[in-house]
């Protein structure tokens, strides 16, 4: 059976509220009941040692000093009876011939000096009474005693009264604490349903939705991290979408990359096969053929590096290099390219700076990114910077040439991106990895690398790598 959580609640609230006023009704109510008896025992108590006192100063029952008291105590709606040791009834008079009732265990507790009290007694009266027995004990003997007692109808009737206002108090008090009850309720409800309905439309795949969030409570708590929860989704979700569309595009640039080689080596092997090429011709097909091919090896191997990199398969061997001689290194290797669009490489160096780093990796670091400032520079100048600071080795590769447009930058780390669309061709980095293959290895190093460029006015990549570097070879 299904039983609404609003419900639930309330009906735990009521049922909570209903045991504690009842019990707490039966203990006033039985408190009160007990503190009324004992202030009229106590009363009844105080008047017979009285009584008793003006006896023994009187020497002996003196019938008018117990008028007296007998005035006085009836307007307080209390009889008294004086006895003997027998139990004979001595005062009022008109009873003189009668003893007083008393049960043997009364009798005796009053032979031993000891004060009997009844909260009620409703057999030896004509009415329901309270009742008190005093002994009255001269040396070791029992000369007599006082018994007082008051009818219990007045006490009752305030008790009642004081019953009555008390339902009346615990009344209101249910309607009131009901009335809160189904209001917290109704407000936990409509929190936990907000989460509810959210929840539903986050598994119908929306990760737009948000809740209410507080620091009130548990629930407010459980809003924010449901909240961090879809946020965590969406970006997951746009992650997701990411990679996806990276992988098409990826397959996309491949399979384009890899077709014009393909077809060039084909068409070459068709006509050499057919002798649709000339003698003369023949050399420079091979030519052809084998520079495609390389051109296809180089993708390959591109590939396979960029993928160890970024799994960390990649093993460094670090040590202290002097910059002079990489990037002497790298000018020797990029000089042809260099002039072939009339561009000159220069080097500039701050004391005698050195970098902490694995050999090959930072000459394929500097020759990727000096590849593709030739690429992109023409009857220009290609700069290669460095110094060390007591932190770290800075390395600037700068160009004077066609530069990029502020929102070109991020990209250029992507796989396959080119800055220059139309150059396809270009043998210098032509597959779009070189640049991304710099990003991964300069981060294995534990160092940073930015790009600042501007359209028309060159561009300048700045390498930061720490000097201290301590990573953990394999």
């Amino acid at each position: 059976m299904k039983i609404k959580y609003m419900y639930q609640q309330l009906f735990s609230h009521i049922g909570i509220i209903v045991i504690a006023f009842l019990t707490l009704s039966l203990i006033v109510s039985q408190y009160v009941e007990t503190l009324v008896y004992k202030n009229k025992e106590e009363e009844l108590v105080s008047y017979g040692k009285n009584i008793l006192q003006d006896i023994d100063q009187s020497l002996g029952f003196n019938q008018q000093l117990l008028n007296n008291y007998s005035a006085v105590l009836s307007g307080r709606n209390i009889i008294f009876r004086v006895f003997d040791y027998e139990g004979r009834i001595r005062y009022p008079l008109e009873e003189f011939t009668y003893k007083i009732q008393l049960t043997e265990e009364e009798f005796s507790k009053i032979k031993r000096g000891e004060t009997v009290s009844v909260k009620v007694d409703l057999k030896r009266f004509d009415q329901a009474v309270s009742l008190v027995i005093l002994p009255y004990i001269k040396g070791d003997a029992l000369i007599g005693g006082v018994m007082l007692t008051s009818p219990i109808s007045g006490t009752a009737e305030m008790l009642s009264d004081f019953n009555h206002y008390l339902f009346y108090t615990i009344v209101i008090a249910f309607v009131i604490s009901f009335l809160l009850s189904w209001l917290s309720s109704t407000i936990h409800v409509r929190r936990i349903n907000q989460l509810k309905k959210a929840t539903s439309m986050v598994a119908k795949g929306n990760y737009h939705v948000t809740v209410t969030e507080s620091n009130f409570d548990e629930i407010g708590e459980l809003a924010r991290d449901f909240n961090l929860m879809v946020n965590e989704l969406q970006r997951s979700k746009e992650e997701i979408e990411n990679l996806e569309n990276r992988r098409r595009q990826f397959l996309a640039d491949v399979s384009h990359e890899m077709r014009t080689p393909l077809t060039t080596i084909s068409g070459v092997i068709e006509g050499l096969k057919n002798d649709m090429i000339p003698e003369s011709e023949k050399e420079k097909g091979l030519d052809l053929v084998s520079k495609e091919a390389k051109r296809l090896i180089r993708l390959v191997n591109e590939n396979l590096d960029y993928e160890k990199i970024r799994s960390n398969q990649v093993k460094l061997q670090l040590e202290v290099i002097e910059l002079a001689d990489i990037f002497e290194i790298v000018k020797e290797q990029l000089i042809v390219q260099a002039e072939e669009k009339n561009n000159k490489i220069m080097i500039e160096l701050a004391g005698e700076p050195f970098v902490t780093a694995d050999y090959d990796r930072i000459v394929q670091i500097l020759l990727n990114i000096c590849k593709n400032s030739i690429q992109f520079t023409e009857n220009g100048i290609i700069t290669l910077r460095g110094e060390t600071t007591a932190n770290e080795t800075i390395i600037e590769i700068s160009d004077t040439g066609i530069g990029m447009d502020p929102s070109e930058v991020e990209n250029i780390w992507r796989r396959f991106y080119k800055a220059d669309i139309s150059r396809r061709s270009n043998p210098y980095g032509e597959f779009g990895l070189g640049l991304s293959i710099v990003k991964q290895l300069v981060i294995l190093h534990h160092g940073q690398i930015k790009v600042e460029s501007n359209k028309g006015k060159g561009t300048t990549f700045i390498i930061r790598l720490p000097i201290n570097n301590k990573l953990e070879m394999e």
